[in-house]
Parts: structure tokens; sequence; C-alpha cells
């Protein structure tokens, strides 16, 4: 395979990607209501002549390059971003107030578009059939689920799958990864504490509910500390209080909310089993009681194929140099592209778009997140020679 032209080719549709991406990052959308993405996406596809079919999970496109015939292999972007006040000094803001792309899906659907058009060149060589997955509802909504629910892996029957996310705490050009547990089963907890309001100079004749909360948080840290094998990751994390609303008063009930988090299934729900223990025990022996649920969805791990990595990293090596892929330690953070990775065998990479000269120095999911842009041709490229080597080596 001519890796080299790979990515010249992917280098050459720069400006093209480029253009792309700040399109969706000026007219960010959440969750499932992406009806400008998923237009804008579904017109790409048109304008290169790609197959696809739109709906799917309301807003995702699946698009087909191939025959249809032979070995499958897919690929996958998110689309949707995420509700927050963009602080990024850059000539494309968002022009939607409360919405920012600050966890970079534009530039994974700008990336994934981008393969699509270098692979629509090559589509009387392909021996099989790719398949592109646009998905809606990454951040929370898992859509991941629903877009496999709703027949995205079938027809054709996906064999393998890949997915990329930008990380702008590697150096552009770069690429991580490793076989086994890459993120985290995540979901969210709300604990409700319910005692007895009343004047705050006379707490005697309250049940406070402030109180029994403060003991409830710091109770929960003990889970990871003390009951965790240290050698195992776990995170419980209270992020949100809510309580009360004059300085003389005591409520008469607190919520609070957070995350849970753990590399297994089975540690996740051993979390969830402890949290809903402790508070409603600690709850009550200060005279409250405690409601705990876990709303919103159960995200499962992101486990790579330990066959896939290794051939993703060998592909990877060939595209941006082997001195530049790394295996990369598992992170907490959680991605649906965990349900794909539940059906059919998967391998998720990082790919960086670094640079502190470009502004690059703030994370995901913060308000000032920037990339370097000359990273995502090297996403094009890798999604590109992600495909053709599974089909080329495929039984």
């Amino acid at each position: 395979m001519q890796y080299d032209k790979i990515l010249a080719d992917a280098k050459s549709e720069r400006d093209w990607i480029v253009d792309v991406r700040r399109r969706i990052h000026r007219r960010p959308e959440i969750g499932f209501d992406l009806v400008e993405t998923n237009r804008l996406v579904t017109n790409v596809l048109g304008e290169l002549q790609v197959e696809h079919r739109s709906g799917i999970a309301e807003t995702g496109v699946v698009a087909t390059i191939g025959s249809g015939d032979g070995p499958c292999v897919a690929l996958r972007a998110d689309m949707d971003a995420l509700p927050m006040q963009e602080e990024a000094d850059v000539d494309f803001r968002s022009e939607i107030d409360g919405r920012m792309h600050a966890c970079g899906h534009d530039c994974h659907t700008a990336m994934l578009l981008g393969a699509a058009k270098l692979l629509k060149g090559r589509e009387a060589d392909l021996p099989g059939t790719v398949k592109l997955i646009f998905q809606p509802a990454e951040e929370g909504g898992a859509g991941g689920d629903r877009m496999c629910q709703e027949g995205a892996l079938e027809s054709p029957k996906v064999d393998r799958i890949f997915g990329l996310h930008v990380w702008p705490y590697l150096p552009t050009g770069s690429v991580a990864g490793r076989s086994g547990p890459l993120l985290a089963a995540a979901g969210e907890l709300e604990i409700t504490v319910h005692g007895r309001g009343g004047h705050a100079a006379m707490p005697h004749a309250c049940i406070d509910p402030v109180v029994t909360s403060a003991k409830i948080i710091l109770e929960l840290q003990t889970i990871v500390s003390r009951e965790i094998d240290p050698l195992e990751s776990g995170v419980v994390s209270i992020t949100q209080t809510h309580g009360g609303s004059a300085s003389n008063v005591i409520p008469p009930s607190v919520q609070l909310r957070g995350t849970v988090r753990s590399l297994t299934m089975d540690g996740f729900r051993f979390l969830q089993k402890r949290v809903t223990e402790i508070a409603t025990a600690v709850a009550e022996v200060n005279g409250c009681t405690a409601e705990v649920t876990f709303p919103g969805h159960d995200y499962p791990p992101v486990v790579n194929d330990e066959g896939l990595w290794e051939f993703a990293r060998g592909v990877a090596g060939e595209i941006v140099g082997s001195e530049a892929v790394e295996e990369m330690p598992p992170v907490m953070g959680g991605e649906d592209f965990a349900f794909y990775t539940q059906q059919v065998p998967g391998c998720f990479a990082v790919v960086g778009v670094g640079n502190p000269e470009k502004g690059t120095g703030h994370g995901l999911h913060h308000p000032k997140f920037v990339v370097d842009e000359d990273g995502l041709p090297y996403g094009t490229a890798l999604h590109v020679a992600f495909a053709l080597g599974s089909l080329e080596t495929a039984d």
C-alpha cells in the first residue's frame, strides 16, 4: 500500500477539510438535534456522489463506498457539540450562544468526510465495502447505542470498526492508543437528601440535609481510597450541590450530582452499589433519607481488540512514522464508541492536534479549546489507511 500517497493526498485536501470543519464549528448543535450538521454531511456526501442514508438515530448518517459485497470495515465519527459558551479566540467561533464544539467532534466529522472524498476516488479498486458512520449524541445521549439498534452495523454487516479522537495533549502528527481498556465505563449519579427545614438560628428544631450531604460527599471518597484495589481504577466525583435559597434558612432537601467511572463493567456496577448503600446509610443515621438514582445512560468501557490495535499501530507507523506512535495509559473519560465494540471487534485511537504556538494549551471540554488544524489531514489519512489495510488483509 502506498502510505506516502495516502498522506500526501490527505494533505492536499487540507484546506477542504478545514473549511468543512469550520462550517460545522460555527453552527454547533447538541444531542440528537443535529439538523444543520446532518444537512451539511448529506450535502457533502451527495456532492461526492457517495451513497448514503440519513435519519438513523434521528440525525445520524451512514454512507457506503464500494460494491456492498465482500468484507466490510466501518469508520465512525461523532457530530454533536457541548452546551457551553465558547471563549476561544478564533475567527470562526460558535454563532450560537451556549453551544460549542469543545470536544473536537467537528474535527472528527470533517476528517471522516475527507476520508470519504479520498476513498470515493479509490472505489473501483476496493476489495470490499467501507461504511462511514456519522453519529449524533455522543455527549451523554448514547447515540452510538441508538445507531447500533437501528442497523448501522448491518446491511452490509460490519466486520470491524475504527474510530479516532483529536487529542490536544499530543503534538500534531502523532498517534496513540492501546489494546484492552482505553476509556472508562461512565455514568451519572444523583442523590437527593431529604431532611426537615427551618430557621437556621434553631438547627435543633430541624434535620439538616446540608450537613448530612457533606458527610455523604466525604464518605463516598472512601470507596475508591479504601474499597478498591490500589492497582485498579475508579472514580466517584460529586460535581454539583444544590440546596437552599437563603443564608438564614436550613433547606428541606439538598441534591447532589456527579459521576462514577471504572475500566470494567463489574467495577462500575460495584461503584453504583456502594454509592447507593453509603448514601442511604449515612442519611439514615443522621435522621434524613436519601434517594439515589443513576440517570441518563451508562456507557460501557471502550475496549480495543488486541489484534486490531496491533494492526492500527502498524498502519499509523507507516503514516506518521513509528517514532510518532505510542502506547497510552487508560483514560477515565467515557466514549460511546464502546457500544460498537460490544457488537464487533474495534479499535479507537487518538491523533495529536497539540501545538502551543497555535494556542492549543487548553484541554477537551474547555471553553478555550483550540486544535492545530494541520492535524486533521493525519486523521483523514489514518481513516483511509485503516479501511484499505483492513480490506486488503481480510480473509
